[in-house]
């Protein structure tokens, strides 16, 4: 609990952060912005919805709100009381424009996959990230500031939309740092390793880490995972290396965020990039 008023203090300070005390015991602090990450806190044992879903509520009334890339401009937060009353709050979310990205050079392959073989491999390593980033645990790991998992130049950015060789794909859900093959990577925030996968199809070497109440980081692409699956990480571990491996034109760190199925913009949680940075 006083970790969210502090951070509701801070935010009065910090550009980019809001802060609305809505009433005495519903307050909330973040980004009211598509790929933004929303902390809410409220009375102890209240329940919690946003959009008609329950959320998890810490013990000490802590629950977190997120906003896809394409989410509507209103969130509705509903809360029960355990003596019987009711609150209700509608989020305004800004709406952001995107970037395009324009890479060439890929290999067709992972560009157009057509084989049997590869939609296969695609379909059930899809699914091992979808079950990792199902996870609900009560703990409060992303409690902290949240650091740079590598620092470097940022070659990619949240949201914008990729044409691969030429051709219209999904948008880029992450912020991609430029390193090179075997730069330390390190934990942003503490967690439990629920996926450590060498090689995916898309995304190669591939870590999540869960920091709780279902907020996970991603780290693709990597060469080496120094970390195990079920493996409790501190803030600041090291847990993989930078690579070049999966659908890549060079070595780089590409880090994502998910609050469960909704993807969040990791660098609306941490400080701006330092200028002429390396680990």
């Amino acid at each position: 609990m006083k970790r969210i008023f502090q951070l509701c203090i801070a935010a009065l300070l910090v550009p980019g952060l809001l802060w609305a005390e809505v009433q005495p015991e519903l307050k909330f602090v973040g980004n009211f912005i598509q790929g933004g990450l929303v902390q809410g806190v409220t009375q102890p044992g209240a329940v919690v919805k946003v959009d008609g879903k329950p959320v998890r509520v810490s013990e000490a009334g802590v629950f977190l709100v997120g906003f896809g890339r394409d989410a509507p401009t209103e969130s509705l937060v509903q809360v029960s009381y355990p003596d019987g009353r009711t609150a209700e709050q509608l989020l305004r979310i800004a709406r952001r424009e995107y970037r395009v990205q324009r890479i060439d050079g890929l290999p067709e392959r992972k560009v157009t996959p057509r084989s049997k073989e590869d939609l296969a491999r695609i379909r059930k390593e899809s699914a091992l990230s979808r079950s990792a980033r199902k996870r609900d645990d009560p703990r409060t790991d992303f409690l902290v500031d949240f650091i740079w998992p590598v620092t470097g130049p940022v070659s990619g950015v949240y949201g914008s939309q990729r044409i691969l060789n030429g051709q219209p794909r999904r948008p880029h859900f992450g912020v991609d740092i430029a390193r090179p093959t075997g730069t330390p990577v390190k934990a942003p925030a503490a967690g439990i390793v629920t996926l450590a996968y060498p090689d995916m199809f898309f995304s190669g070497g591939t870590l999540i880490l869960d920091h709780g109440h279902g907020l996970s980081s991603s780290f693709l692409h990597l060469s080496r995972i120094l970390v195990k699956e079920g493996q409790r990480i501190k803030q600041g571990d090291l847990i993989a290396e930078i690579g070049a491996t999966g659908r890549v034109t060079g070595a780089h760190l590409d880090w994502r965020m998910n609050l469960f199925t909704k993807r969040i913009d990791p660098q609306l949680l941490v400080p701006p990039m330092p200028v002429n940075s390396s680990n």
